[in-house]
């Protein structure tokens, strides 16, 4: 898998970010919904990386800062084709090399409460994010569950 910025203009990405979308729908209340459609990825402030091998992209991550030294992670999403193969923790772990570079020295992320998210959350657990209050601009949501990873010096 070789791991790119994100290219806008590639139609394959808007299916795939179309795709991310469709398959949050049924999960939440839509104020309960906070996953970026392509133009919000397009913000200025936001870094968004794809993975793509022979047959086309297979993985997507972004960063979006909220201040200086503080970014949440967005869009992580695995092609379900390829699932169970490290796509995400590639994915997540150039994000957040990313992110160490820059001087960032927090990433956090909000994801799903229910049972459909449990193996993001285990996930994220994994790579050592842990629990915390809501941040940014998100009020508590029985919808939501917030975590956080604190970034040492690269």
């Amino acid at each position: 898998m070789q791991i790119t910025r994100a290219d806008f203009e590639d139609p394959r990405l808007a299916a795939f970010l179309q795709a991310h979308l469709d398959d949050m729908e049924p999960t939440a209340p839509p104020e309960s919904r906070h996953a970026l459609d392509l133009g919000g990825l397009r913000a200025e402030h936001v870094r968004m990386w794809v993975g793509v091998d022979e047959e086309g992209i297979v993985g997507t991550a972004a960063l979006a800062a909220m201040t200086d030294d503080h970014e949440e992670l967005k869009s992580m999403r695995t092609e379900p084709r390829v699932r169970g193969r490290g796509v995400a923790s590639q994915m997540l772990a150039h994000a957040i090399d990313d992110a160490r570079e820059r001087g960032v020295v927090r990433i956090s992320l909000e994801t799903g409460s229910m049972e459909f998210f449990e193996p993001a959350r285990r996930f994220y657990a994994r790579a050592g994010f842990v629990p915390c209050d809501p941040f940014g601009a998100y009020r508590p949501d029985p919808n939501s569950t917030f975590m956080t990873l604190e970034l040492s010096p690269g």
